[in-house]
């Protein structure tokens, strides 16, 4: 178990360590605590203690984990490059290539800022942030070791955290929450990403987090004589059948109630699977036979059941889970593993690293982090800039995950939200290329079904396919949600024809400009916006589906021409609508909104001086501003929004009339978390619906995908922006 609390110092850090490594393996530990020691000096933590205690209460988590001397070596002098005047080559002659090559890792790790500067435009700092992460995984793939110091490293940062300014909290929590917690957590490390996640809610939500703590350690009288009692019954009744096992209670950590609690809309008194117990066991046989004493005491939950054992997760993850309704009617979860499963449970990669018999890989190494492999391998096939990498990170690496299981019972871990395209490729990419239909659980489904745990999923192909369809690659369609599927799609695109490719990337632009309105837009503008000098480029990186509309819609939002201000801007508030502009060269006046033409932000504008009216903001490719007999009441304006700020759009929607059709375009808005302002509906002789309604949207990205979604709707056949 990694201790919670400070670390004394030196010596309970070798007491631990000789308690399982050789003496020379403890001589080299001692030898570079004492260089770190020496190289830090009289520096001071801003607690205000010696800066040595921090790399020595690094390298104790380490020793906790019962990593090997390399780890723990480098963990005392992973601070002594980047803070000291001690180099590299210092580390390399005294303790050798493999202890420098970690600490290298971890120096240049320490100097990644992953939250950058607000002041930047976003696409710097998101392409700061891919960069970032990218150079993190590439550590990883040279020394997983680099990152496990990193990951302790960033635990006793969290610990004592509360010396360091508000704001500083808040910036280092929310690094904790968004990129560390979740890498100990597809790493497998359970004990590190609980804690992690614990203290990240403590400093991002504080008031949430003490009503939580308080509301826990008023029920741990309670919980604790529950789980006795449980405990005390599981015992003896695996005594009786000659198992020898340890029965624990296993705590709900904070954040994992809080987000139960928030998912539920309950307070914690009205969260009833809160109680939790594991048994450990010897062997795997007693595993089984310790389930069927569980489930002869209690009657288990439909549903509730998995088998990790005979199906380990991809992280190579191993426990049988159940839950019972157990004493009181209440539910209760059950793991059942062995010692060996539950080391690898609660440390996951770690555990592979641990010194053990003077070997100090174990070999299940390499297919517990075959992910990542695969990953590094990818990047370099495609060559991948930093924006499509992190594409990457965050749906198949960060993102929790669903196991699926192939009709011949093999286990596939994919991203939640995965479909059954996703899984194709998964399996094989000549699968994927030829997948017509796919059976879930012995049932025809949609090609875009998402897949939930457990499901038994069978893909139908057909040699006679053409290959994969275009529109698996535009999101709003929802076929394709991992990264490694939509690449291998586009690969196969590449390989088109390249005059195939720009036909139909013109063909889709065309289209995308038309749906939201924007038809006196050139194209070589549109093209320049995303860094291509040809637009045939342009056009063959749509066709082939590098660029999808949406992706248009959000970079027209910002690379469209503005009108130059002439004078410094005077801002002006917008009454009965969200939102704001900078008007240029006028005084304090109200401005609104032209209903005419309905502007999105992003697009370019101009206003209009009223009379009596303040200023009416249009496009400037409205009519009404064209045809204005007095130019001289046009004046610049900019957008000026807030992330909250929302407009009205028009939409026109032509489909055939069917019953449902209104609730359907309906749950599409609702389901993109937009408001509809109204509606009407003419049905036409011919029985052709036109669906004219007012949608709220931020911007031009989210009109273009719930217009998107709308015409996948079953009988829509255009779907178009419309003027009020």
């Amino acid at each position: 178990m990694i201790k919670s609390g400070p670390v004394k110092g030196i010596d309970q850090l070798l007491r631990s360590v000789v308690s399982y490594l050789p003496a020379p393996d403890v001589e080299t530990i001692a030898a570079a605590h004492a260089l770190a020691d020496q190289a830090h000096g009289t520096q001071r933590r801003a607690s205000g203690d010696p800066y040595v205690s921090h790399p020595i209460a690094v390298a104790q988590t380490l020793a906790d984990l019962r990593l090997d001397s390399a780890s723990i070596a480098a963990a005392l002098l992973h601070d002594v490059v980047e803070d000291t005047s001690l180099g590299l080559r210092d580390i390399e002659q005294q303790f050798g290539v493999e202890i420098a090559r970690i600490v290298d890792g971890v120096t240049k790790l320490n100097r990644v800022q992953w939250l950058a500067d607000e002041g930047r435009p976003p696409s710097a700092r998101e392409e700061e942030w891919a960069e970032n992460l990218r150079k993190m995984f590439l550590a990883m793939s040279k020394d997983i070791r680099v990152v496990l110091v990193k990951l302790a490293d960033r635990l006793h940062n969290m610990r004592t955290l509360a010396h360091l300014p508000v704001e500083k909290q808040r910036r280092i929590a929310q690094e904790t929450a968004e990129i560390y917690a979740p890498l100990a957590n597809r790493l497998g490390i359970w004990e590190i990403k609980w804690q992690l996640e614990d203290l990240a809610f403590r400093y991002l939500e504080p008031e949430a987090y003490k009503r939580v703590a308080r509301s826990v350690q008023q029920r741990r009288g309670e919980r604790e004589r529950y789980v006795a009692r449980v405990a005390n019954i599981l015992r003896a009744e695996l005594t009786k059948h000659d198992i020898q096992a340890e029965v624990l209670g296993r705590p709900k950590h904070l954040q994992s109630i809080y987000h139960k609690m928030q998912e539920r809309g309950a307070e914690i008194g009205q969260i009833y699977d809160l109680h939790a117990v594991r048994i450990i066991v010897d062997t795997v046989p007693q595993c089984y036979n310790t389930l069927g004493l569980v489930h002869g005491l209690w009657h288990p939950l439909p549903g509730q059941f998995d088998d990790y054992i005979a199906s380990p997760k991809e992280s190579g993850y191993q426990s049988l889970h159940t839950t019972v309704v157990a004493l009181d009617g209440k539910p209760l979860e059950i793991q059942i593993r062995t010692g060996e499963m539950d080391w690898v449970a609660e440390y996951g990669v770690a555990a592979h690293w641990r010194y053990k018999e003077g070997r100090k890989q174990d070999p299940k190494m390499d297919s517990t982090i075959t992910w990542l492999r695969q990953l590094m391998d990818w990047q370099k096939d495609v060559a991948a800039g930093a924006q499509a990498f992190v594409e990457t990170l965050r749906t198949d690496v960060f993102e929790h995950q669903v196991y699926v299981f192939t009709p011949r019972g093999e286990i596939k871990e994919l991203p939640t939200g995965s479909t059954t395209i996703d899984f194709a490729y998964r399996i094989h990419t000549e699968i994927g290329h030829r997948c017509i239909g796919a059976k879930v659980n012995g049932r025809l489904v949609p090609l875009n079904r998402p897949l939930q745990n457990g499901d038994i999923t069978e893909i139908i192909t057909s040699k006679a396919s053409r290959g994969p369809s275009r529109d698996w690659l535009i999101p709003a369609y929802g076929y394709v949600k991992t990264s490694h599927a939509r690449e291998k799609i586009r690969q196969w695109f590449r390989r088109a024809a390249r005059e195939e490719n720009i036909a139909r990337g013109r063909e889709l632009m065309e289209k995308e400009l038309k749906r939201l309105g924007l038809t006196d837009l050139k194209l070589d503008e549109v093209a320049a916006a995303f860094q291509h000098e040809r637009l045939e480029d342009f056009l063959a990186a749509m066709g082939y589906g590098d660029i999808h509309p949406q992706q248009m819609a959000s970079r027209l939002a910002s690379a469209l021409p503005k009108p130059e201000p002439s004078e410094p801007p005077v801002t002006a508030p917008i009454p009965e609508r969200t939102g704001s502009v900078r008007v240029n060269g006028v005084g304090d006046l109200f401005t609104r909104l032209a209903r005419c033409c309905n502007p999105l932000p992003g697009e370019p504008v101009i206003g209009f001086i009223t009379r009596g009216r303040g200023i009416t903001v249009h496009r400037v490719d409205c009519a009404s501003v064209q045809n204005e007999d007095e130019p001289e009441r046009l004046v610049p304006v900019q957008w000026r929004t807030s992330a909250k700020d929302v407009f009205p759009v028009t939409i026109r929607i032509v489909a055939y009339d069917r019953e449902g059709l209104v609730r359907d375009v309906g749950a599409i808005v609702a389901d993109e978390k937009l408001n509809i302002n109204g509606m009407s509906v003419v049905v036409q002789k011919d029985q052709t619906a036109v669906l004219t309604t007012t949608v709220e949207v931020p911007d031009l990205e989210h009109l273009s995908r719930v217009m998107a979604r709308i015409e996948g709707v079953r009988d829509v056949f255009n779907v178009q922006r419309a003027a009020e």
